[in-house]
């Protein structure tokens, strides 16, 4: 188009055109490599003596895809110093990015995790990242166990009540070290789980002590026992020792249960023994009315022999012979 127009111009006209035409090309390729220079001269710099590989046509992508190119390349930047090697690349940390991932904190938690000598590859450490959990405070917790109280004072309760088999309440505190298990924290069960498991087995080994001194006296025991369980089986954390912090006497339940057991046995017998003493004032009752009725009987049986014997007379059936004259007469 511009070059059919310039041919229908003069030969002075054609030759100022060009010249025109190429100063603003050029004019516009140097304001936009000024404007390159200006957004990215700095980043593109800094990650150039830091001998990380970025480039400014990348970085114009990572702009074009809506990802904030400074995270990127610290990131970047990070990675390469601590000489976690070339596997992570740009565009990797940008997938992470778009993800909805914590670039920074991921680069962080991988950089502790080489220093320490754990076993954490980059696309593990994104899926703990993407799962929701905290890969930084994960590699913390690996490399420095934390203590965990049970039971959590977040439940309300100070400690655990257990009975021995002598009927003596012990109140018992314990706190549970753990680390985190890095292969199975995708999928695995939380601090709840352990705080459960570690409550269930202490009662369970307390329940089953002859003596509630026995526990008192050793209570290394009860924590060796509950250890040797393998409560960590499934979870995302690896239980380092379990330790009684605090043990104290309470309630003798046996005593009480024995005692209520024998108030319910008493008021079972007195309900009983009412039961029989209704039942044996029913039936005399019923024996006296049976007696009534008998003497009624009697009564009215008694009432027919005068009638019986005035008929008897009108009859004929009964003369006054009958009552002066003995057997030998009638004979």
């Amino acid at each position: 188009m511009l070059s059919i127009l310039a041919q229908q111009l003069p030969q002075g006209l054609q030759d100022v055109s060009i010249v025109v035409v190429l100063g603003v090309l050029l004019s516009l390729i140097a304001l936009m490599f000024v404007i390159l220079i200006f957004s990215y001269g700095q980043i593109w710099f800094q990650a150039y003596w830091s001998k990380a590989r970025v480039t400014f046509a990348e970085l114009v992508g990572m702009s074009l895809r809506q990802v904030n190119a400074r995270t990127i390349v610290q990131a970047t930047i990070m990675a390469t110093q601590a000489g976690l090697g070339r596997d992570i690349t740009t565009r990797k940390l940008e997938a992470h990015y778009l993800a909805g991932g914590d670039v920074p904190r991921l680069i962080r938690a991988l950089i502790a995790a080489h220093r320490a000598d754990l076993d954490l590859d980059f696309d593990r450490a994104c899926a703990i990242d993407l799962a929701g959990r905290d890969v930084l405070d994960a590699v913390q917790t690996s490399v420095n166990p934390k203590v965990i109280d049970c039971p959590d004072s977040a439940s309300g309760k100070t400690t655990l009540s257990a009975v021995a088999k002598n009927g003596v309440e012990l109140k018992i505190r314990a706190r549970v070290t753990v680390r985190t298990n890095l292969q199975q924290l995708i999928g695995g069960a939380t601090e709840e789980t352990i705080i459960a498991r570690v409550g269930e087995g202490i009662i369970t080994s307390i329940g089953s002590a002859d003596s509630h001194f026995t526990v008192m006296e050793h209570p290394d025991q009860i924590s060796k026992a509950v250890l040797h369980r393998g409560l960590d089986a499934q979870t995302a954390f690896q239980i380092v020792s379990i330790d009684i912090a605090d043990i104290d006497v309470g309630e003798n339940i046996g005593a009480r249960l024995q005692a209520d057991q024998a108030e319910a046995d008493t008021r079972v017998a007195r309900a009983k023994a009412e039961e029989r003493r209704s039942f044996a004032i029913a039936r005399e009752q019923e024996m006296k009315a049976a007696v009534s009725e008998n003497r009624a009987r009697v009564l009215s049986a008694e009432a027919q022999v005068p009638k019986a014997m005035s008929e008897a007379f009108r009859a004929g059936r009964i003369g006054s012979s009958s009552f002066t004259s003995g057997p030998s007469s009638s004979i």
